[in-house]
This record gives C-alpha cells, sequence and structure tokens, in this order.
C-alpha cells in the first residue's frame, strides 16, 4: 500500500511493528527465528512453539522492510530467521521440517516434566555461573532479565524465577553481547530440545523456498556468502519436493513426507505457494525450467480445483466430500485463493498467456463481496488485486554481465517490476547489448525508455528520475 500510495503513515506502521516483534520475546533472541505468537501486547511472553510458514512469512516481510527502509536492522533480523532454519529446521536432503514444539524437559533427571518455553528461559544465577558476574549484569541490562525473573504476569507459574529474553536496553558493547550469547547458545545446546516435528509439508516448504528465493538476491548487495547460501537452500528443497513430493506424469502433487513416505493428495494451497515458489525461483536464477512446471502446476491447479461459479475449492473433487469450499481468509497461512490469484497474475504478466490473468480474475470477481466488506481477512489478496491495478514494469537486462544490475534492482522494492535476462523470445526479445556492454531497458506495459549502460544510470532509472 505504501508503495503504490506513498502512505507514509503505512510505511511507519508496518516498520514499528516488525521492530517491535524483532525486540520482544516472541524472536529468540539466542538462536533465531521466531516463536508462534505472542499472549500480551507487548511482544514479550511468547506461546514458544516454532512453525516454518511463520519463519517464511516474516522473512519476507523483514526484507521488504529492508528494501524499503534501507535500514540494515531489517535485514540482520531476516538473515536470523534464515539462519535458524537452516540450523534447526533443513532435512539432510534439502527439505524444511514443519515445527518445534513450545514444551520441553525442565530437569534431565525428570525427562517426564516438561515446560512452557523451559529450552528458551533463564534464570539470573544461570546467567551468572555461565557468563561471569560482570558480563552478566551487562547481558541482563540489555535483555531485561531480573533476580526474581521477568514475567510479571505468571497464571500457570511457568515462568517463576526465570527469564524471557528481550531487547530492553541498546547494547553497550556489541562484541561483549556477541560472546555472550554464544556462550548462552552453547549451554542451551545441552538441554534438551524441544520436539521436533520433522513432517515435510509441500504448502509450507514451498513458501519458505519463496523466502530464500528471495534472500538470495537481497543479499546478493552487501553478503554474497549469505546469498549463495539461501540460494542454495531454495534450490535444494525444490528438488526435494519434485523428487518426493510430485509427480509429473499426473502432474499431481502430495501434501506431506516423512520418512520415505508420501501421502495425502495436495490441497489448493499446496499448488498455489508451489507456483508461486517456482516464480520466486526463476527470478532468481532466470531458469525456464522454473517457469516450465509453474506453467504446469497452474494447469493443475485449475483443473483440480476451480469453480467455473469463480474461485477455487480448497480440495480436489472426492466421494468423500459431502462439501467442497473455498477458504476466504488469510490467518496464519494465506488462504490458497490469494495466494493463486496473485501466483496466477504474475505467471501471467511473464508468459503472456492470458488464460492465468482471467482464471485469477475469476478468483478476484468471486471474493468481490468478501474484499469490499471485509478487506482486512484478505490482506494477501488484496496484494493480488494491487498488482493487477498497478501499472507493470519490466526490466529487461541484454548482455554478458547482468548481475550488477540485479544487485541494483533487489536493493529496491518493486512489487509490480517483471525482469528479463536475455529474452529469447516474445515482445522484448530484439533487447540487445549495446558495444558489448550490458544494456539495461526499463519498460511500462512494454514502452521502453532509453536504455543504459551503466548501474548508476539505471538505478536512478528505477527511481523514475
Amino acid at each position: 500500500h505504501y508503495h503504490r500510495t506513498g502512505d507514509a503513515d503505512a510505511r511507519d506502521m508496518a516498520l514499528l511493528t516488525l521492530r517491535g516483534m524483532a525486540k520482544g520475546g516472541m524472536h529468540d533472541q539466542l538462536g533465531g527465528g521466531f516463536h508462534r505468537y505472542s499472549v500480551d501486547d507487548s511482544w514479550f511472553v511468547p506461546h514458544f512453539e516454532k512453525m516454518l510458514y511463520d519463519q517464511a512469512q516474516l522473512a519476507v516481510s523483514y526484507l521488504e522492510a529492508f528494501q524499503i527502509s534501507g535500514e540494515s536492522l531489517y535485514a540482520e533480523v531476516a538473515r536470523d530467521i534464515f539462519e535458524y532454519v537452516l540450523c534447526d529446521l533443513r532435512h539432510p536432503d534439502g527439505g524444511f521440517y514443519s515445527a518445534e514444539d513450545a514444551d520441553s524437559v525442565i530437569d534431565p533427571s525428570n525427562p517426564h516434566e516438561k515446560g512452557e518455553g523451559a529450552f528458551y528461559i533463564w534464570t539470573r544465577g544461570e546467567l551468572d555461573t555461565l557468563l561471569g558476574t560482570a558480563r552478566a549484569a551487562a547481558f541482563a541490562r540489555h535483555f531485561g532479565c531480573r533476580d526474581d525473573g521477568n514475567v510479571a504476569s505468571d497464571p500457570h507459574a511457568e515462568f517463576t524465577g526465570r527469564n524471557i529474553l528481550y531487547q530492553a536496553e541498546p547494547i553497550a558493547c556489541a562484541a561483549e553481547i556477541a560472546e555472550c550469547k554464544r556462550i548462552l547458545l552453547d549451554a542451551r545446546a545441552q538441554r534438551p530440545r524441544p520436539h521436533l516435528d520433522d513432517k515435510v509439508l509441500t504448502s509450507w516448504n514451498a513458501l519458505m523456498i519463496s523466502a530464500f528465493a528471495r534472500g538470495a538476491q537481497v543479499f546478493a548487495a552487501f553478503d554474497p556468502a549469505a546469498a549463495a547460501r539461501y540460494r542454495d537452500a531454495a534450490t535444494a528443497a525444490w528438488g526435494f519436493l519434485i523428487e518426493n513430493l510430485y509427480d509429473a506424469v499426473d502432474r499431481k502433487l502430495y501434501r506431506r513426507w516423512r520418512d520415505g513416505e508420501r501421502a495425502i493428495d495436495a490441497f489448493l494451497e499446496d499448488y498455489a505457494a508451489l507456483v508461486q515458489a517456482a516464480l520466486d525461483l526463476y527470478e532468481m536464477s532466470f531458469d525456464a525450467s522454473y517457469l516450465d512446471l509453474a506453467r504446469a502446476l497452474a494447469d493443475a491447479m485449475l483443473e483440480r480445483f476451480e469453480d467455473p461459479a469463480g474461485g477455487l475449492y480448497s480440495a480436489a473433487e472426492s466421494a468423500d466430500l459431502v462439501l467442497r469450499l473455498k477458504e476466504d481468509y488469510d490467518g496464519a497461512e494465506p488462504a490458497g485463493n490469494s495466494v493463486a490469484a496473485g501466483a496466477l497474475l504474475r505467471l501471467a504478466a511473464y508468459t503472456r498467456h492470458e488464460p492465468y490473468r482471467a482464471a485469477a480474475l475469476r478468483i478476484l470477481n468471486a471474493f468481490a463481496a468478501r474484499l469490499n466488506q471485509q478487506p482486512l481477512t484478505l490482506p494477501q489478496m488484496l496484494c493480488a488485486w494491487m498488482f493487477e491495478l498497478s501499472a507493470q514494469r519490466q526490466v529487461v537486462l541484454a548482455g554478458p554481465a547482468p548481475a550488477p544490475f540485479l544487485t541494483a534492482l533487489h536493493s529496491h522494492f518493486l512489487p509490480a517490476t517483471l525482469v528479463f535476462v536475455n529474452p529469447s523470445d516474445g515482445p522484448l526479445s530484439a533487447m540487445r547489448p549495446i558495444a558489448g556492454r550490458t544494456a539495461a531497458y526499463v519498460c511500462e506495459n512494454y514502452a521502453c525508455q532509453l536504455p543504459v549502460t551503466t548501474v548508476a544510470e539505471f538505478t536512478l532509472l528505477l527511481a523514475g528520475r
């Protein structure tokens, strides 16, 4: 909304929320990633479960906040999420596990007694023992730790005498705090971990693939090593899903994989999220095979789930189903119809295949009353609608060295911009390098400005100057 309208209040509201979440106890200040939700109004006391789909969506939000604001805080929180997922939620073959529980063993000598957040919380005495009195005092000031514990409202007495880490004060000495965090992480690793839900779910993995693909693009400008890790993670996870959960002959997806067994016919959300992931991987790599798979998946999705009257059903037709429903709420996970609408519009823009756009518009029309009466219930679908309303911009990079231009491009938040690198067909295929140098063309609705050959000139074009 800010990008489209310039409404600074909308931008500031989003940035304030993301900063508050990052400072609070719902953000794992030591190990990275976010807990499922906060039970208070200051993002302090969380329900300590960690969900893959939360990590995926929050990573994208923080990346976009960084692109919009230029503040490194948001990029560092995104990095924090990515490193947590790679460390604790990644299957050795590349897929991503679903979640970690909230409860864990309080005392290893009594393994049957578990407590909410036991893995994550600390007594003041533990900090003194591990860090030494002086360093523990500095650490406690920064992370709001008290001798008697810092959770004032504790109706179930789960946190008595213990502290949830949150950013209470600015860091006085970053190097010292970093060393303290390393020591505590090592100590925490010796505790019994929360139970790992090791299912690999298609839709949740697809959301995470999209996040890593976006991370690879954004981080390329200032941390190429991290960008390479994220690119490899996205590619490996995609390969895992296609190998284990996709039947290419029947263009059929499955919902779940665990211990070598796949099961459950996929739902709308699985197909839609995987189409979206394929598009994000294409924009990361410009490998046309991702567009081909996006089209195959989109065709299968429309064939299995579309209602001729408009909108997509959540499940494919089956004799076991008494009633087929159309999900109309973007909650903790976005609704399948919302993701499908956005993905189909993007796919239509890249392929110039009008039936995809028509299908997306049928979805939007089917939910028009809901969007008008209760727009807050479908924010992801509103994003799709704004994509459709926006004047689409095409960026064409023609030549042997597009990487510096891509790095500049991805430092901007450009949600309605399509990127083509050395296109070989279609209306943009006539774009050529200039005197052997990579040329950048910036177009709106395929009407192009004069090409430029330097990143500085390209950056000015992106800014509309």
